[in-house]
């Protein structure tokens, strides 16, 4: 399990490799897996995401004797609990290829932070002093007070730089405020590389962003959870080969992306309003230094008077402690496990559950944590009888423990304990009232309800888009609460009395609102305008529902009064996995080939798997033609496409070969 590049695909692949587990140990094949590795470990500590990884690790230790676990991280301080949970042996070295030098700046002074090995007699007195030579520009002292741009200039464009920002939006205003004062000759650096890489980001993103078209000429370039996943890797692919050489960038860069920088500067210790913690600073400092390029690296902290009694944490005293987090949100996390153990035919006993407890961290960390084990798991079992998942009765020698069809369901799909009673009373409602002349309905059926908490709808824009809807869609608008006259209440400023179930599926259905625009062919970008959202959420957000949408298929079909609605989400799952019209999604089954591009094929003529594949045949001239009705495609690009065009075309006629012999095959008569 890799370190993902967002928090919201470190939690779809957290997800996935949860369920992967599941099918294994529910096929009895789990002793196939021969090796997990799990990065970032220390996200076993995350507030309710590290749940489901702490669940799948158990499940592993305890199905399977022979499976190895690899675990990985650089900020750990309770090494002992995961050794424990882990059964594991521990191997930890203080180790860096490239040493690094650590500094923060007050007003204008550096200070060093010395070593544990370093004297510290002049700890007090400054490193060095910065002198602005931008001096002169009054404009620049008021706007750049921290003398970044100074820190900055003596890096690039030689080597490179990352700037870390406490908010999203700050890190699009450094990254303009940088540019507007730095030296008009920075633009002649690699200036091909960057209008290549500009190109490219119009092409593959499907635009480019005015931000990006000011800052990339000089180098410069944001990254952050706002962007698309296609603009984040070529940015990325910028930054490495040297065509960018400063990024200023959010926290999430620092956990999940390997952009190593001759310097490293946190721009404030804070990450939004909240105070850094020493994980979240170590992890971005060890940015700093690049192996085998440079022999040292640095960091440089930006700190205000006022912030000095609050930074000490940072550099001196233990990591934070990674704690077990299936009590989080109520003990949510174990009332998911319990249903797991159950449904997987794992735990089928009160004492059988008990013994596996003890194969958590959640178990090892008990007694400092004053948790009563046995109380929990009582709690827990409750909480799922009383939600309808399983059935617990009592006999002479033991409690049983049995898995109900709706308990079977949830687990079976991954969907949340809490919210599947919820999401079965809707499917049930929509079963009477199930609007196709569109696909809104079912579009807002695979709306993850996760998300809704995350946004406070545009009340406005909401109104709007309402009221544009046709008749069917307005009909669905009003199935789910979301009328004209609640709307225009809300929109107008009104408070409006909802029972709290009410007000979450209004808030869904804005979300579903914003899918429903992609599928109308509508850009993310102008989706993201048109909702005042950042490209990144409506990225998240689609993937998000694509990976919910197959979630339910699992969910309807383990329920056959659902058989219906699971044939219908079937095809849900494959038109949100492409997002396109019908005859874009052949193309898009290639490797490498999104919408954009795809619609670009499709225009230049090449419909099908089979012109993709016929387009280098005989000789380069059809390969050339490729490369000039597709704008900015170079020739590895055509290559790669149409080599992958080919596989995927003798991969279908193998299978449809197979199919043709098997129905071809006349069966040998029995023996008499």
């Amino acid at each position: 399990m890799a370190a993902a590049r967002s928090v919201v695909q470190w939690v779809i692949f957290t997800r996935l490799a949860n369920a992967l587990v599941n099918s294994l140990i529910g096929e009895s094949r789990i002793s196939t897996l021969g090796l997990l590795v799990v990065d970032e470990l220390h996200m076993l500590g995350e507030a309710g995401r590290g749940a489901t990884l702490e669940m799948c690790l158990a499940k592993v230790l305890f199905a399977s004797s022979t499976t190895q676990i690899i675990g990985m991280s650089a900020t750990l301080s309770n090494i002992a609990d995961l050794k424990e949970f882990l059964k594991a042996e521990v191997y930890s070295n203080d180790f860096r290829p490239v040493e690094l030098k650590e500094f923060v700046k007050v007003g204008c002074d550096i200070y060093k932070v010395p070593k544990a090995s370093e004297d510290e007699e002049d700890n007090g007195k400054p490193f060095r002093r910065i002198s602005n030579k931008q001096g002169q520009n009054k404009e620049l002292l008021l706007r750049d007070p921290d003398q970044l741009l100074t820190l900055v200039l003596e890096v690039i464009p030689r080597h490179s730089c990352l700037v870390f920002c406490s908010t999203k939006k700050n890190c699009q205003s450094v990254a303009l405020l940088l540019v507007k004062f730095m030296p008009r000759e920075m633009c002649q650096v690699k200036a091909k590389e960057r209008h290549d890489l500009m190109k490219a980001l119009y092409n593959e993103a499907s635009g480019l962003c005015p931000v990006l078209k000011q800052t990339i000429p000089f180098g410069v370039a944001y990254h952050h959870s706002g962007l698309t996943m296609d603009e984040r890797k070529l940015i990325e692919d910028g930054y490495s080969q040297g065509v960018l050489s400063l990024l200023t960038c959010t926290s999430t860069l620092a956990a999940g992306v390997n952009l190593p920088a001759k310097r490293v500067i946190v721009r404030a210790p804070y990450v939004g309003s909240a105070l850094l913690s020493q994980s979240q600073y170590k992890q971005m400092i060890g940015r700093a230094g690049r192996a085998g390029i440079d022999t040292s690296g640095e960091s440089i902290l930006i700190i205000k008077d006022a912030d000095k009694p609050k930074i000490s944490h940072l550099f001196s005293g233990p990591l934070e402690s990674c704690r077990s987090s299936l009590l989080h949100e109520n003990g949510k996390g174990l009332r998911v496990l319990l249903l797991t153990l159950v449904g997987l035919k794992l735990c089928s006993t009160v004492d059988e559950l008990k013994q596996f407890m003890q194969n958590t961290l959640l178990f090892v960390q008990s007694p400092a944590q004053s948790v009563d084990i046995d109380k929990e798991l009582k709690t827990s079992l409750e909480s799922l009888q009383q939600l309808g998942h399983v059935i617990v009765t009592n006999t002479a020698q033991s409690r049983n423990i049995e898995v109900t069809h709706l308990g079977q369901a949830t687990f079976k799909g991954c969907i949340d304990v809490e919210s599947s009673p919820v999401i079965y009373r809707e499917v049930t409602r929509a079963l009477e009232n199930l609007v196709l002349t569109n696909e809104l309905h079912l579009l807002y059926l695979v709306t993850p309800l996760d998300i809704r908490d995350s946004i406070e709808p545009q009340w406005m824009t909401y109104f709007k888009q309402v009221l544009s809807l046709g008749d069917s869609e307005q009909r669905v608008a009003e199935l789910v609460g979301a009328t004209e006259s609640l709307l225009s209440r809300r929109a107008t400023g009104q408070r409006v009395k909802k029972d709290d179930s009410e007000e979450a599926s209004v808030k869904r259905f804005y979300l579903t609102l914003i899918l429903y625009k992609l599928m109308k062919e509508n850009t993310i970008w102008d989706v993201a305008s048109l909702f005042n959202v950042t490209r990144g959420f409506v990225q998240n957000l689609l993937t998000s529902a694509s990976s919910f949408a197959s979630c339910m298929v699992h969910f309807t079909q383990e329920l056959q009064e659902f058989w219906g609605v699971n044939l219908l989400l079937e095809a849900m799952v494959k038109k949100l996995s492409y997002t396109a019209t019908l005859e874009l999604v052949p193309l898009m089954e290639v490797p490498g080939v999104k919408q954009a591009r795809a619609r670009q094929l499709f225009k230049a003529g090449y419909k099908s798997l089979t012109s993709l594949a016929w387009a280098d045949v005989k000789s380069d001239s059809a390969l050339n033609s490729l490369m000039t009705d597709i704008e900015h495609l170079s020739r590895r690009q055509a290559n790669q496409i149409v080599s992958a065009a080919k596989m995927l075309l003798e991969e279908k006629a193998d299978a449809l070969r197979e199919e043709a012999e098997e129905m071809t095959t006349v069966p040998e008569k029995p023996n008499t």
